[in-house]
């Protein structure tokens, strides 16, 4: 059996803090606010000739580095308009692309039990 024909998926974790307003918002969320995130980034494809599809190490620093650390400690409405959730993750999605690393998918838990989800589509 080939592994020729294998997709493989790798993630990993990261934490950052910020705080960010919705005026949009009816309620308390329209005020200024922080939020521990917590950020999941996944990359699949095929195993290089290491036998990996890319290394842990060079993950996490690209996306530390590059994207999320960026981020930390500051008031996200800075960064880019409208701050939710869902548009956090697509900044981290697109940020990480023009820093050399397609991921295929990126979660951002907001609070322990509410996430946003974006996930490239099939090529």
């Amino acid at each position: 059996m080939s592994d020729d024909d294998l997709v493989v998926k790798v993630s990993q974790e990261f934490e950052f803090h910020a705080a960010h307003f919705l005026p949009w918002h009816p309620g308390k969320c329209a005020n200024v606010h922080g939020h521990s995130y917590r950020v999941q980034v996944e990359v699949d494809g095929a195993l290089d000739g290491r036998g990996v599809v890319i290394d842990f190490d060079e993950l996490a620093a690209m996306v530390w580095d590059k994207v999320i650390e960026p981020l930390d400690h500051t008031l996200l409405n800075d960064h880019l308009d409208n701050p939710t959730a869902e548009r956090v993750a697509i900044h981290i999605l697109r940020k990480a692309e023009a820093s050399g690393v397609e991921l295929s998918e990126v979660r951002v838990w907001e609070t322990a039990r509410s996430l946003a989800v974006v996930r490239r589509s099939a090529r």
